[in-house]
């Protein structure tokens, strides 16, 4: 049984890490007045720019419009991306110096859709991040995916990963890993 300090430390331990982990991924967007993101979906040709943070809160409105362009390409299916994914690629944006839009090869993928690029491709994972909305694969015009990688890996913000012969990079949400 706890008595009330250890109660209260971790009490105040929890405070700390549920903080933490509702930061942004770069220190330098964390007080920004608004946050925004552009993309470009290379499969459905669809792009936005859109300021989806402001006042203190993610805008529900703008929100679903990403969650839309990074919806499931194959089926259609639109899914709730996790607002820490688009922080992150926000803070990449700013990271690299630039407001050109990610290109986008998969953001949401749903469990059918996953299971069949697993069956067809060693790169997809049974269990992807892409299927709860928690990882986007990208590349950014003018940007190597050597240094794209690299940027996306000095936030240590989740996984990176590197693919060179396809020319994207993926990014997560998840523990911090590189391949």
């Amino acid at each position: 049984m706890l008595n009330r300090r250890q109660f209260l430390v971790l009490g105040a331990a929890a405070t700390a890490a549920t903080t933490l982990m509702s930061q942004p991924a770069d220190a330098a967007i964390r007080h920004r007045v608004e946050r925004s993101i552009a993309l470009h979906n290379i499969h459905t040709g669809e792009s936005l720019k859109t300021v989806y943070w402001a006042e203190g809160r993610y805008h529900p409105s703008a929100m679903r419009q990403v969650n839309r362009i990074l919806r499931d390409h194959y089926s259609g299916t639109v899914h709730a991306m996790d607002p820490h994914v688009i922080d992150l690629l926000c803070a990449l944006q700013h990271r690299v110096g630039t407001h050109k839009p990610f290109q986008v090869i998969s953001g949401y993928r749903s469990p059918q859709t996953n299971a069949w690029l697993a069956s067809v491709s060693d790169g997809v994972a049974q269990h992807s991040l892409h299927m709860e909305g928690r990882a986007v694969d990208i590349r950014l015009e003018g940007l190597s995916v050597r240094r794209l990688g690299h940027a996306a890996k000095s936030l240590r913000a989740g996984g990176v990963g590197q693919y060179p012969d396809s020319d994207f990079v993926h990014v997560d949400v998840g523990r911090v890993r590189y391949w």
